[in-house]
């Protein structure tokens, strides 16, 4: 049964058991954002946010008018929608899942908090961008665990036994998580793992 607050929505969710995976492109497009970025975006639309799923993991998905462009070339953050080849689809819960840790509506759902205009997003999430990241660098890095080039290169912090001074060390997305300012985290990440190929 739906809520008095999401019966005057052009859309809800059918499903009101469970998260449920709904396509992209259909009723709306996503964009996906990582928890560091999405948290700080979301700071910076305030009331002019739409609604936002909070997954399990704390990655942020906000709902966007369908035809929002397929990449905005951010680091961390990805357009979801219906490809000419493939379908992409969004675990969608229930619009009464306001509260974590499983994946709920970080912004609930309702008659004021629907889409997301698509050009103020982008312009929140490029400066959360750049104040988690800083300045992009031209080019393709490599990652420093993975050996690998990434065009998403996100600068860390690791312990260098060389002494080296002024140089910006990088990781790819997957591995990024591994690395922090304050301190190395434990190699447990999900991502990392599929990354290289390791079972989780």
């Amino acid at each position: 049964m739906q809520t008095n607050a999401a019966c005057c929505l052009p859309w809800t969710p059918p499903n009101t058991e469970d998260v449920e995976a709904l396509p992209a492109g259909r009723w709306w497009d996503a964009v996906r954002a990582a928890p560091t970025v999405g948290e700080r975006a979301l700071e910076l639309l305030g009331d002019a946010t739409g609604a936002v799923i909070k997954d399990k993991n704390g990655t942020l998905y906000w709902l966007v008018a369908v035809g929002t462009e397929t990449s905005w070339h951010l680091r961390q953050v990805r357009v979801l929608t219906e490809l000419a080849d493939e379908s992409t689809y969004l675990g969608v819960p229930p619009v009464s899942w306001t509260e974590g840790p499983r994946t709920h509506w970080r912004v609930p759902l309702s008659a004021d908090h629907y889409l997301t205009d698509a050009g103020r997003l982008w312009g929140a999430l490029a400066e959360a961008d750049r104040a988690e990241y800083g300045r992009r660098p031209e080019g393709r890095q490599l990652c420093y665990r993975c050996k690998l080039p990434t065009d998403e290169a996100i600068p860390v912090d690791v312990e260098d036994s060389g002494g080296a001074v002024d140089r910006t060390t990088y990781a790819c997305p997957a591995h990024s998580p591994l690395y922090s300012k304050r301190r190395p985290r434990t190699l447990t990440s999900a991502a990392a793992a599929e990354h290289e190929g390791r079972p989780r």
